[in-house]
C-alpha cells in the first residue's frame, strides 16, 4: 500500500521536483523521470542512422544522455528540464554516432540526421529543439509527429534574424548573457533585447502553426 502511495505522489511531481529528488539519491524518483522521458529518447534515436550500427545501441546512448541530464541539471541555468534533457540526449547520440564513424573510418556524412541545424554546421541545436524551448508544445509530440515540421521550420527561419538565432542557440547551450556577448561580439543589452524578441516571435510563429 505504501509503495502505491509513493508512486502516485511521485507521478504527481513536476520534472524539476523529480530531478531534485533523484540528485539526492531517490531511486524511485530517478526511475519515474527516466520513464517519463523514454518516448523522447526513442524519438530522438530514430532521427539518426549509421550504416552497420545497431539501433538498440543508439537508444542506449540516448538513455545515457537522459541519465546525465538528470544528474547534471541545474535549475539556475536551465529552469525547464525538458529543454535540458532534449539537448543532453541529442548530444550523447551525436557523439556516439560520430565516434562509431571514426572507428569505421567513415566520413562524418555517413550518418544522417533528420533535423536541420539552426544557423551553422557546428551547432547541435536544431529548430525542433528551439520549438521545445518555450514549452508551447509537448516535446515528445513535436519529435513524434513531424507532419508539419517543414512549415514550422520555414516560419521560424523567416521570423528570426541571424543574430536572434545565434543568441537563442547560445542561450540554450547554457551560456550566460556575458558569455553570449563575448562570443557574438555584441553588448549584453543587445543580447537581452534579441532574446526577448526571440521569445515573442517564437510564440507567434508556433501559435500560428497550430
Amino acid at each position: 500500500m505504501n509503495s502505491v502511495i509513493k508512486e502516485i505522489k511521485l507521478d504527481e511531481l513536476s520534472d524539476e521536483q523529480l530531478v531534485e529528488l533523484s540528485q539526492k539519491g531517490n531511486d524511485e524518483a530517478l526511475n519515474t523521470i527516466l520513464s517519463r522521458y523514454k518516448n523522447l529518447v526513442y524519438a530522438k534515436s530514430k532521427l539518426y542512422f549509421l550504416a552497420g550500427a545497431d539501433d538498440d545501441d543508439i537508444v542506449q546512448e540516448g538513455f545515457i544522455g537522459l541519465y546525465k541530464a538528470v544528474k547534471d541539471f541545474d535549475g539556475k541555468r536551465f529552469p525547464v528540464f525538458k529543454v535540458f534533457a532534449s539537448i543532453c540526449v541529442k548530444r550523447r547520440i551525436i557523439t556516439a554516432v560520430k565516434a562509431a564513424s571514426r572507428k569505421k573510418h567513415l566520413p562524418l556524412n555517413s550518418y544522417v540526421s533528420l533535423d536541420k541545424n539552426t544557423y551553422d554546421d557546428d551547432s547541435d541545436m536544431t529548430l525542433l529543439d528551439v520549438m521545445a524551448f518555450n514549452e508551447l508544445q509537448n516535446p515528445e509530440a513535436i519529435f513524434i509527429d513531424r507532419e508539419n515540421v517543414d512549415g514550422m521550420e520555414y516560419k521560424i527561419n523567416k521570423a528570426l534574424s541571424k543574430l536572434e538565432l545565434q543568441v537563442l542557440v547560445c542561450y540554450l547551450d547554457g551560456m550566460s548573457y556575458n558569455e553570449i556577448s563575448k562570443r557574438l561580439k555584441k553588448d549584453v543589452k543587445a543580447v537581452d533585447n534579441a532574446l526577448q524578441r526571440v521569445k515573442k516571435k517564437l510564440e507567434t510563429a508556433l501559435c500560428d502553426s497550430e
